[in-house]
């Protein structure tokens, strides 16, 4: 099989992700008539998602680099496929949340499978263009999401909407089982080794280093906007513009088609980069500041009219999708493949710490009649102050010296 078949096999994982986890965001007007729910519950319910992706994100990471790409991406898809179908079953705001977090739990493993896969099967100069079709995934889940799910409403009860996306990820492991196997297999046969396991490093190894750091901080930092963005964006047209959901369902997936389009730019961006010869510090730094250029722009949304909002919108999430498509690639640029789903996954932990950090605050300030005003300065402020902190953590790539560092670590 393909390498890019890969990617686009591995892209529709990633899509059925963002479609489960943007489910309840855009019916939550449908699902309060029968659960009522307020500012600071439904920040509750985002955080019970965050923090069980928060600890199988690093959980996953160990997870994919134990049992191989193909059996890990098996059970963690079929695990948060049905977490996701048992929103349906949801009578209480208390089983809501158990559903999140066990939602949170499947899909925490999504991403260190995706990194493992890109780093099995594309070389250094093809890896951010592959980042970057596979991170689009994200866009094309959000992107179907509203106009889906209000389909799925007019004609149908909300909780229809959860079994719907669960089947769409237990059809998808049928498709993996059958078309994934390991780049060292000549043959395909059943199963897969474990491979290259890290065995003697701990995860308190891998946090004494720098690079890996400055990863999970700069994450802490972006995906705490991202998750907002991510979360909040249906409910803000519903609560500061008036939207009901017919008009969310035709405008809001605009901007996830930006940040769709973010993932290939950035990603194709940087790797064009390299093969003009740059060093791939350079090409990689270079595209995440001009990502992280654009962010401050979503400060003036509260003072546009609704038309330049979703503009505004759209390039944030043009900005933020192209940052995060190279954020995610640096683990396998810098580090020796037997760490990357477990450096993947630390770093996606500090990104699911930083969104229920800041999930909380801005469920707080809402409910306190602190506005979207304050709310929205903050988050465009973020990447900003995590480009900054990549440029200080991370300030050559020597990816042959973190090794050594990792080797005598393991040694200890």
């Amino acid at each position: 099989m393909g390498r890019w078949r890969i990617a686009v096999l591995v892209t529709a994982a990633i899509a059925i992700s963002y479609l489960d986890r943007q489910t309840l965001p855009v019916a939550v007007n449908a699902i309060a008539k029968d659960i009522p729910l307020t500012n600071q519950q439904f920040s509750t319910l985002q955080s019970a998602f965050l923090f069980s992706y928060a600890l199988m994100y690093a959980g996953g990471g160990k997870l994919t680099d134990a049992l191989g790409t193909r059996r890990g991406f098996t059970v963690i898809m079929i695990f948060w496929s049905l977490a996701c179908a048992s929103h349906a079953l949801a009578f209480s705001f208390a089983m809501l949340v158990l559903s999140r977090f066990l939602l949170g739990i499947g899909e925490g493993g999504g991403f260190p499978a995706a990194t493992r896969a890109v780093a099995e099967w594309f070389p250094t100069d093809e890896r951010a263009t592959a980042m970057g079709i596979i991170n689009a995934g994200t866009a094309v889940g959000a992107v179907i999401a509203p106009p889906l799910i209000a389909v799925i409403i007019t004609f149908l009860s909300w909780r229809w909407i959860f079994v719907i996306t669960g089947a769409l990820g237990l059809m998808w492991t049928g498709w993996w089982r059958l078309s994934y196997f390991s780049p060292e297999k000549n043959s395909k046969i059943s199963g897969e080794s474990g491979g290259e396991l890290a065995a003697n490093l701990r995860w308190m190894d891998l946090f004494r280093i720098r690079e890996v750091w400055g990863m999970v901080a700069a994450k802490f930092l972006s995906d705490a906007a991202w998750y907002f963005y991510l979360f909040w964006l249906p409910k803000y047209l519903y609560d500061a513009r008036g939207f009901d959901i017919k008009a969310v369902g035709a405008f809001a997936w605009i901007p996830y088609a930006a940040a769709g389009i973010g993932c290939l730019v950035g990603g194709w961006f940087s790797s064009c980069l390299v093969r003009r010869e740059f060093s791939l510090s350079a090409a990689r730094k270079l595209a995440l500041g001009l990502s992280a250029s654009v962010m401050p722009l979503v400060i003036l949304v509260p003072h546009v009219a609704v038309p330049w909002a979703i503009v505004i919108f759209s390039v944030a999430y043009f900005g933020q999708q192209s940052w995060s498509t190279l954020v995610m690639v640096l683990p396998t640029d810098l580090l020796p493949r037997r760490v990357v789903g477990s450096v993947a996954g630390l770093v996606g932990f500090g990104g699911a710490m930083g969104g229920i950090v800041f999930g909380q605050l801005v469920g707080y300030l809402l409910d306190h009649g602190i506005g979207y005003k304050v709310v929205l300065t903050l988050a465009g402020m973020f990447h900003v102050v995590a480009f900054v902190i990549i440029l200080v953590a991370i300030p050559l790539f020597q990816p042959a010296d973190i090794e050594r560092r990792l080797t005598y670590q393991g040694a200890r």
